[in-house]
């Protein structure tokens, strides 16, 4: 199946992390905010219901986000060089689609190849000395469903195929994308029975045989 635009998820899926979770960690609060998180991603709880409750408890600083950024890149999704420089070959336009925190995905976008306005994720604000001020509440990727309006607007160029771990991911079936999910991180049940198709291999090379 031929697509024009590949979209991707990027914790648990572009990055073996979950963001959130490793700032949560970072804070001292990581038990609690884990859970909160595997909720929204295997769909018991609704995502709006957790994200502005896990931001307030953990307070981000700027200093976090960039180590944040940092600790996305070490922790890299296996082959995923070779993934997005074979789809850049084959001419797919290539997006990150999160809701995670836009300023700590933005540097592994770079080191992609995927530009700033292809990233598509929450915003952040902070105070002048760097602490944690508020994160962009009217996002739709801070809410269930979110996905599917970003994809929605992207089907304009060109069938979409978007592939993540989640069920916010699996949303994306509602604008009429093709849908992979990736279990090479972290595997759901959910998941597996939404998606269109389903790869559980370690490595990011797996999906490429679906998006030819």
């Amino acid at each position: 199946m031929s697509f024009a635009i590949v979209c991707f998820d990027c914790d648990s899926t572009l990055s073996k992390i979950e963001g959130i979770d490793e700032l949560a960690k970072r804070a001292g609060l990581g038990d609690a905010m884990s859970a909160l998180t595997e909720a929204a991603m295997n769909g018991s709880l609704p995502l709006e219901a957790v994200y502005a409750k896990r931001l307030t408890l953990i307070k981000p600083s700027r200093a976090d986000l960039t180590w944040l950024a940092d600790a996305y890149i070490a922790e890299q999704a296996d082959d995923i060089h070779e993934v997005f420089s074979t789809l850049a070959a084959q001419g797919k336009q290539l997006h990150i689609i999160s809701g995670g925190l836009r300023p700590a995905i933005l540097p592994l976008a770079k080191s992609l190849g995927v530009p700033a306005e292809h990233v598509h994720a929450v915003d952040i604000y902070f105070n002048q000395d760097g602490s944690y001020h508020d994160y962009e509440q009217h996002s739709p990727l801070a809410r269930n469903g979110g996905k599917a309006a970003v994809v929605s607007a992207l089907t304009q160029a060109g069938k979409v195929v978007m592939i993540g771990d989640g069920i916010t991911d699996m949303e994306a079936k509602q604008a009429g994308a093709y849908t992979i999910g990736f279990g090479g991180v972290v595997q759901r049940e959910t998941v597996k029975q939404s998606a269109d198709v389903y790869v559980t291999t370690a490595s990011l090379r797996g999906v490429l045989t679906h998006l030819q």
